[in-house]
């Protein structure tokens, strides 16, 4: 190796960096485009761009000229670069949107699903490929030469500080002549426009709402007069007769209705691929409901992944445009501050909030990141029994419909839910399960990607059977109830505007249905517009963005004063506001029915049986400050083997996440004391048979926080 290493080319620095530079260059283009002839072809069309890039890889290389082990750290930086286009590569094998600096902020969540894409041969491969990497690190560390010269630091800081403001003004000038953008309207096409390097550095760079020109407290205050002066002629003309009250909707009761928004995970009508024929209706319910109810086209920020991104535009009513390329706000700026929400805008309304979830809690954060978006409750996988899964592992959608109806008699007020599914999530696999699909699907020559087109149908038959059923339970609810279901984005299945008979892979569809009347009112909309839509169908214009889309959507200025107004909430002065936030995070609860401890029993074999309420898989019980080994035997019973209770023992359940991450632990449940609870059990049932349901659960955790 130090024969290779004394090369005269590695010998002189400069070489070293340009050769490098170019070669990283090529490789990370390789693998991203799964081609080395369309790296090429990215070499021959686009050659200024591939020389910026390799520029770009070449400022990051210089500062190797400001330690003495140069190869050693010239490698580092040339395998994490390299590392980034092979990741690039494999996770455009399984989705279309490619990989982004934000994303590594959501590690915990990939490595969750890792599994549900590669199977075990693959991932011992990929780690070995790593441990490999490592090793190789290692051994050029200790055995590459390093300068024996002292090493003259302000010559080469001097050409280090040189590279970067050399690069800096290369860049600005990219920019102006186009070479590249800053923002990216679709970051797919980005990432094969303007490279790897620059792409992913601009997603790590760019992050935020940038501060527009025009921004100032007299705009803002001009908005907001205007907004409000809106808002006023509604509540007059809400105030006139019926007759003369124009086309707005009126209200429909006295109580303003329950609203149940579901997410749908990669759901659209696959009847829209021109290529494909179906042996029968894959979405019958959805198809029906479009035809009765409201309903239109949804267009999505993001396609084949990014789910917490449509769940950001419709919860906020903001547009992920004005936003860092591939930016998860879940990530970054949420951590920081609340933003402005349907919940927080119904929540003066009355309305309490619910997010359910046939996934992990922790999944985006949502566990902390839903206290900054005003929910109450949160419903994880981790609350409910789930007993049947998809063949890739994913929970079946029809477990969403009780923790919604439980949400729903949950509260006496009105409730605002918002169910996120999770069934029709990739990988699909390429080859053929057995006794999966009862719709067929033909149409293409490639029998691997057909096969995944129709493991996908028939996932989405079975979520639209899950859709009739919830309208089923929903149609018997007595009070009123809309419900709205859309899907957050397409799925990773290589679809193309041209393969769509409406032409856009990032539109899906939306339907609204209620069990009241409510017109019908067909329109397109973008995600960021649709609760506002929701709302303004039901009577309800509260909320600064929700006045906003319902008033200004069709006027000039309407993007950049939303940018504007964005900035101002999340980034600036909060001028909207008085210059003070008003929403404050909330106390989120974990799961809509308290997880109780009623009784424990041991038996001859010295088996602990503890007995209770709302028990699932993820429970696990905790005596004294020790967590044990627990068997869930059903929802009010849990095992734990070879334990004897002592008399001041205190027990508790936590509920897990599969890595062990505890989401919420139950009241404690102290030994001796079970006819106490027992008599505030009885009572609190008493009670709430002569107050009714809902009273019975309030008097049932008043007893038992006694």
């Amino acid at each position: 190796m130090k024969k290779f290493m004394n090369n005269k080319y590695f010998k002189n620095d400069y070489s070293f960096g340009v050769i490098a530079a170019f070669i990283l260059n090529f490789l990370i283009e390789a693998f991203s485009r799964h081609s080395l002839i369309e790296a090429l072809k990215h070499l021959a069309e686009s050659p200024f761009v591939f020389i910026y890039n390799c520029l770009l890889i070449l400022m990051t290389l210089s500062f190797a000229l400001l330690v003495r082990r140069k190869i050693a750290l010239a490698s580092l930086i040339s395998l994490i670069w390299l590392a980034g286009g092979i990741t690039n590569g494999i996770v455009l094998n399984n989705r279309v949107t490619p990989f982004t600096a934000n994303e590594l902020k959501l590690i915990t969540s990939v490595i969750d699903i890792f599994p549900k894409y590669f199977n075990i041969f693959q991932i011992v491969l990929l780690s070995g490929a790593i441990i490999l990497a490592i090793v190789i690190m290692i051994v050029i560390f200790f055995k590459a030469p390093k300068t024996k010269e002292k090493i003259n630091y302000l010559k080469n800081g001097s050409l280090v500080a040189g590279m970067v403001i050399s690069f800096s003004l290369i860049t600005r000038g990219a920019i102006s002549i186009n070479l590249v953008e800053t923002t990216f309207g679709n970051i797919a096409f980005a990432y094969l426009d303007y490279g790897f390097p620059y792409a992913f550095a601009n997603s790590l760079m760019n992050t935020g709402i940038r501060r527009p020109i025009n921004y100032s407290q007299d705009l803002i205050l001009t908005l907001r007069e205007q907004i409000d002066a809106t808002n006023e002629a509604i509540d007059f003309d809400q105030s006139t007769p019926v007759a003369d009250a124009g086309n707005r909707p009126q209200q429909p009761s006295q109580q303003h209705p329950n609203i149940v928004m579901v997410q749908l995970e990669s759901f659209f009508d696959p009847t829209y691929m021109v290529d494909l024929q179906f042996s029968e209706d894959p979405v019958p319910n959805f198809r029906q409901l479009k035809e009765e109810f409201t309903s239109g086209f949804l267009r999505v920020p993001v396609i084949g992944a990014g789910t917490a991104n449509t769940e950001f535009e419709v919860l906020t009513g903001m547009s992920l445009q004005f936003f860092g390329a591939g930016e998860y706000p879940y990530k970054t700026i949420l951590r920081q501050t609340t933003a402005e929400s349907i919940n927080y805008n119904l929540a003066e309304l009355g309305y309490s909030a619910h997010a359910i979830h046939n996934n992990r809690g922790t999944f985006y954060t949502r566990q902390r990141v839903f206290r900054s978006l005003g929910f109450n409750t949160f419903t994880p996988i981790e609350y409910m029994n789930v007993e049947e899964t998809t063949p890739t592992g994913w929970a079946k959608d029809k477990y969403l419909i009780d923790p919604i109806l439980d949400a729903l008699n949950a509260t006496d007020e009105s409730d605002f839910i918002y169910a996120i599914s999770v069934q029709g999530h990739g990988d699909y696999p390429s080859t053929p399960i057995e006794g999966h699909s009862k719709i067929k699907v033909s149409g293409w020559e490639d029998a691997g990607r057909l096969t995944s087109f129709e493991y996908f149908t028939n996932e989405i038959y079975d979520m639209d059977l899950f859709i009739g059923e919830l309208i089923s339970h929903l149609s018997l609810f007595s009070e009123d109830t809309v419900l709205v279901l859309f899907g957050d984005h397409l799925p990773t299945l290589g679809i193309k505007d041209e393969e769509l008979e409406n032409g856009d892979i990032f539109q899906t569809e939306y339907v609204i249905w209620s069990n009241f009347e409510l017109p019908k009112d067909d329109v397109d909309l973008y995600a960021y517009q649709l609760g506002a839509h929701v709302l303004n169908q039901v009577g309800i214009h509260n909320g600064t963005l929700t006045s906003y889309h319902q008033n200004f959507k069709d006027t000039p200025d309407y993007l950049n004063n939303l940018r504007i107004l964005q900035y101002d909430m999340l980034y600036g002065n909060q001028y909207i506001y008085d210059g003070d936030n008003p929403f404050e995070r909330t106390e989120l609860q974990l799961g809509v029915k308290p997880i109780l401890i009623t009784d424990i029993e041991n038996d001859d074999q010295g088996d602990l049986y503890i007995k209770g309420e709302n028990f699932t898989d993820y429970s696990r019980v905790k005596i004294n400050s020790s967590t044990y080994d627990t068997t869930f035997i059903n929802p009010n019973t849990l095992l734990v083997e070879n334990y004897t209770p002592k008399e001041n023992d205190v027990f508790s359940i936590q509920q897990v996440t599969t890595t062990n991450f505890v989401l919420s632990t139950s009241e404690s449940f102290r030994i001796g004391q079970e006819e106490e609870n027992n008599h505030f059990f009885e009572e609190g049932f008493r009670e709430g048979f002569e107050a009714g349901y809902q009273e019975a659960l309030k008097a049932i955790e008043e007893a038992l926080s006694e």
